[in-house]
Formats: structure tokens, C-alpha cells, sequence
């Protein structure tokens, strides 16, 4: 992730519709206070969009004020854009302020980030079973499924199960557990009924050998 250098920086600040300035800082903070100067005086405008821009990054951060919804953007080689609900609406500059300190890969600490902004308005299932289709080779499958299970996930005391979603209830990360369900039928493992005692949520499937030989090559 991108660290503030010391020395200035320059951004540029806008409202969508022309209206700029230019922002020279030593550090977040200085960068921060420039920009909740502009957002204040946007607002009582009647502004509904904010931009901050990093041209050396070739980053910007695009903050939607009456949607609540904030837009990373990476330029270059690598370029990308990602879609994130901000929720409560007073954590935009909690975004800004991510942004000054650690640019795109900064923000990563703040929401979920989606490829597809109609991703946003999806259910949890909708978007878990869209990233599960995403994964096209067995390689990627199985890269999903080890993150799932790296994330709360054990063997079993007997040594024959992966527990998935240990001590979690059906309304616990609905998402991933969506895009796990259909990984197990995209790989072909072997879901199994979680014995008696089990937590709602957990998901216990037969273990395999491409796992098995994933998680002693990471281990």
C-alpha cells in the first residue's frame, strides 16, 4: 500500500461540475483539512459530489453525497474502478482521509468494494454467488474456497471434515457462504449433514486432496 511520502503532494479537488481547486500538502492531515474546507463549502452549495484526484498516483477517490456511495479509481497499467456503500453518510471523510493517507489500496480497510455498482443494491446470496461464478478455472475455485476457509474455518477432530463458518449462525456471512455453496458443486467436493451439536451455520464438507495439498503448500 502507498505510504504519504514526506514533502508536498499535490491533489485536486472538484465537485463534478467544474468547480476546482488545487491542494498542495505535507501530510494527510494538511491534505484532510484542505479538503473538508472545500467539502464544507461545497455542501452548503448544495453540492452532491466531491472528487479528490492524485495525478502522480493516476488514483482518485469519487464521493457521491446524495447516493452515499464512494468510487476508488486506479489509472495505469493496473487500472481499476470500485463501487463501496458509505454507511453512516458522516464516514465520508473517514474515505477522504483513507485516501490521503494510502490512495486505492488505503481504502481497502473501509466497506466491501465491488466491480459493478448494481453490485451494491445486490442481496449478500446475489453477490457471493456472482463472485463464485467469476472464479472460470479450478485454480481460482480452489483459491476461493481456501480464502473462505482461511478466513474461520478448521479440520474437524475426526481429521475427515474442512468446517467452514465455525460457530457461525445462517445470518453470518451470507455472502461468503453463497459463493462457497457453489464452489463445492464447481469442484465437485462432497457436502455432508454437520453432526448434532453444530452451530446453524456451519458447513462441513469430506476433505479433498487439491485442498489438502493447497493448505500443507501455504502452511
Amino acid at each position: 500500500m502507498r505510504r504519504y511520502e514526506p514533502g508536498p503532494r499535490q491533489f485536486l479537488l472538484g465537485d463534478g461540475g467544474g468547480r476546482e481547486q488545487q491542494c498542495s500538502a505535507d501530510d494527510a492531515q494538511q491534505a484532510y483539512d484542505a479538503f473538508r474546507a472545500f467539502f464544507d463549502e461545497l455542501r452548503a452549495d448544495g453540492a452532491t459530489m466531491l472528487s479528490i484526484e492524485d495525478p502522480a498516483a493516476e488514483e482518485g477517490l469519487a464521493l457521491m453525497l446524495g447516493s452515499g456511495v464512494a468510487v476508488r479509481i486506479r489509472g495505469g497499467e493496473d487500472a481499476r474502478t470500485e463501487y463501496s456503500r458509505v454507511e453512516p453518510a458522516n464516514r465520508f471523510g473517514a474515505f477522504a482521509m483513507r485516501f490521503f493517507e494510502g490512495g486505492f489500496d488505503g481504502l481497502s480497510f473501509l466497506g466491501e468494494w465491488y466491480a459493478e455498482a448494481a453490485e451494491l443494491d445486490a442481496s449478500p446470496e446475489d453477490r457471493g454467488e456472482r463472485r463464485a461464478a467469476a472464479a472460470s478455472t479450478e485454480r481460482e475455485a480452489l483459491d476461493e474456497v481456501l480464502a473462505i476457509w482461511h478466513d474461520a474455518g478448521y479440520i474437524d477432530p475426526s481429521d475427515r471434515y474442512y468446517v467452514f463458518f465455525d460457530s457461525h449462525t445462517l445470518a453470518e456471512p451470507r455472502a461468503d457462504r453463497a459463493a462457497l455453496l457453489t464452489l463445492i458443486e464447481k469442484l465437485g467436493l462432497q457436502r455432508v449433514d454437520p453432526p448434532a451439536g453444530a452451530t446453524e451455520g456451519e458447513v462441513w464438507v469430506l476433505r479433498d486432496p487439491r485442498i489438502d495439498a493447497e493448505l500443507e503448500s501455504r502452511s
